[in-house]
């Protein structure tokens, strides 16, 4: 039975998209500490801006917004192919992954360390890796609870978008449906988990969380609309996969169509 599985081409994909979808998911999580300056990254000059009367703005983010976009991305690819149901489910399994994954950080943060571990980063420039540990791993909870929320209710944004575009224009389009569920959806991330993590964690002012929100969409709007054709690419790919026939059957059952 096993060996069957294995060999469904819808399956094998779909445990590949799944995990991909987890890995990427911990990994932006993780890697979420660091604030990178986007026009260092670009070679251009840093400039600063106001928005709601929050000066000295500038494009600051998170290197989990690296990731984020391919998040979204695969979730159009799954909804495609495989529907909303799937698309649920292994956003509910990298939910819990995550949440698992910090639980373990908290407990390694904890755990009583070795008396010689504390200095063996000096010469690397590291004077306490008791420090430097919790600094890396221990992220505040409203972060970690901001995010899981705002990751959940985004995906359920996305999923609902897509099929509604879907419904509207059939198979065509396959740049409005993907690209404006990712829009929209990412807009809803982008608040939720700066409202949880910083206005009610932090109590930081409405226009300093408005204002950082705006900067970050407008990069993850950017993004979506660059990585449209990468869209294309994959469906190109996983119709060669399945073939025409198998491709526009599970198109249709994602829809919640009976297969012609």
């Amino acid at each position: 039975m096993i060996n069957n599985i294995l060999k469904d081409r819808p399956t094998k994909l779909f445990v590949i998209f799944c995990s991909f979808f987890v890995a990427n998911a911990l990994l932006a999580e993780c890697i979420g500490g660091k604030i990178f300056s986007l026009e260092k990254l670009l070679g251009i000059p840093v400039h600063t801006f106001t928005l709601f009367g929050q000066s000295g703005l500038s494009f600051n983010l998170t290197c989990g917004v690296l990731l984020w976009p391919l998040e979204f991305v695969l979730t159009d690819i799954v909804n495609e192919y495989y529907g909303p149901k799937a698309v649920r489910r292994i956003s509910y399994i990298a939910v819990s992954l995550i949440a698992y994954a910090f639980l373990m950080f908290y407990v390694s943060i904890h755990v009583p360390f070795a008396d010689f571990w504390i200095g063996t980063g000096v010469k690397n420039g590291v004077p306490n890796m008791q420090d430097a540990f919790n600094g890396i791993f221990g992220q505040g909870m409203w972060i970690i609870f901001g995010s899981i929320v705002a990751f959940l209710v985004s995906q359920i944004v996305d999923v609902t978008v897509f099929h509604r575009i879907k419904k509207v224009t059939g198979e065509k389009h396959v740049w409005l449906r993907a690209t404006g569920s990712t829009i929209v959806s990412q807009l809803v991330d982008s608040f939720i988990v700066l409202y949880i993590a910083f206005k009610i964690g932090q109590d930081w002012s409405w226009q300093l969380v408005l204002a950082i929100c705006l900067v970050n969409y407008t990069y993850k709007f950017t993004v979506a609309i660059l990585l449209t054709p990468l869209i294309y690419l994959i469906e190109g790919m996983i119709e060669r996969y399945f073939g025409h026939e198998v491709t526009a059957k599970m198109k249709a059952a994602a829809m919640g169509k009976s297969e012609e």
